[in-house]
């Protein structure tokens, strides 16, 4: 079947260990941060570019794009960690149509109980198995295929 879409079996073979690696990877993570902190991985990473922001608050539109989510995608993110009392809404005074996303007292107590576990299950499952010159080549191999999907993302979108 593989060579009928035109791959070769062995980069068949390579992309399915390259995507069991990245599930493997992720189901760790996520395990980790439900038993910790009780929060998922897109709680996490909502979490994270929070604590990292200036104010710990971002434009609704600024945290979608510094994760590479759709709108729609944080929207419904942002009210289910509202309804938990993670994060706030709060309006942007300088633009009426702005939504501020705020992290609360609670999101930064679930991000620092989640976080020792999240590097240390990181540096267990992934950054461990893997020699120095290992990390180079990995980190430029994923640099130059976010070169290429970018490139194909934007050809894609004739919009943009």
């Amino acid at each position: 079947m593989s060579q009928a879409i035109g791959l070769d079996p062995a980069d068949w073979a390579m992309w399915r260990e390259v995507s069991s690696m990245r599930s493997g990877i992720e189901r760790a993570l996520e395990q980790r941060l439900q038993r910790d902190a009780g929060i998922s991985g897109a709680d996490f990473d909502v979490l994270h570019s929070l604590v990292d922001a200036e104010g710990h608050r971002l434009r609704a539109g600024a945290l979608a794009e510094s994760l590479g989510w759709e709108k729609s995608r944080i929207s419904h993110q942002v009210r289910r960690m509202t309804e938990r009392g993670l994060v706030e809404r709060a309006e942007c005074p300088t633009d009426l149509r702005g939504t501020w996303v705020v992290l609360t007292a609670a999101g930064a107590d679930a991000f620092a109980t989640a976080s020792c576990g999240y590097v240390e299950t990181l540096e267990q499952v992934f950054f461990s198995r893997l020699r120095d010159d290992e990390k180079v080549g990995l980190r430029r191999i994923a640099a130059s295929v976010m070169d290429g999907a970018l490139a194909s993302d934007v050809q894609a979108s004739p919009t943009r």
